[in-house]
């Protein structure tokens, strides 16, 4: 690109995007499933509150003091959500990429959580998240375990944003969020682990699925 070429603006970039008649369907079909998730969401943690499961014998989890920790946790999601709205205004890939593989990534989190039910760890301390908790239907969440939702979604952040620094920032807030979750005995040492284990194919999946048919267009993904 010449230096005389207007950089284009996020509207324009936008604009051009949803010339596409595959974009444009897509972006329906991923709003749709937001909603619907978001819709799900009360339902399915009442129903997994009353399943039971073992409480797993965690090495990690018991050499660590339970400390309350959830506004550090909270503050770190947060911020990288803010961060990934900012650079998605920019560039509708990304944020294509960051709602299918989340729709994919929550989707198989219900699986597995049905499949593999288990008990909090020992001196759980229950975290609190006044917009998070505004979709539960409850107050408190625990047994919302294998694999991890909250790393599992800072992390896929990292995954979908382009630029270096943001990257390694969010990398950053991906193990602090990972290993506070530890602190705050919310989750076993495999949930946070088993999330960047899933996340990545998931997120190769979800980018597939977001960008095919209409990734020729170009797009400013900075």
């Amino acid at each position: 690109m010449s230096l005389l070429t207007p950089v284009p603006t996020g509207d324009l970039i936008w604009q051009a995007a949803w010339k596409s008649p595959i974009f444009r369907r897509k972006f329906i079909i991923g709003m749709i499933g937001i909603i619907a998730l978001l819709a799900t969401f009360p339902y399915f943690f009442h129903t997994i509150e009353q399943h039971s499961g073992p409480v797993l014998n965690d090495w990690v989890v018991a050499q660590i003091p339970p400390y309350d920790v959830s506004l550090i946790i909270f503050g770190v999601i947060w911020a990288a959500g803010l961060l990934i709205l900012i650079r998605a205004r920019r560039s509708p890939a990304v944020f294509m990429m960051f709602i299918y593989s989340y729709i994919i990534i929550t989707l198989t989190r219900m699986i597995s959580i049905n499949l593999f039910p288990l008990n909090p760890p020992v001196g759980l301390i229950p975290m609190i998240d006044p917009i998070t908790n505004a979709f539960y239907g409850k107050v408190y969440i625990t047994k919302d375990l294998f694999y991890s939702g909250h790393t599992s979604t800072i992390f896929l952040i990292f995954l979908c944003l382009r630029g270096w620094w943001d990257r390694l920032w969010v990398l950053l807030g991906s193990l602090i969020v990972g290993s506070l979750l530890l602190v705050q005995h919310v989750h076993y040492t495999i949930d946070v682990l088993g999330a960047f284990a899933f996340t990545y194919p998931l997120y190769r999946l979800g980018k597939w699925v977001a960008l095919s048919g209409w990734n020729e267009i170009q797009l400013d993904e900075r």
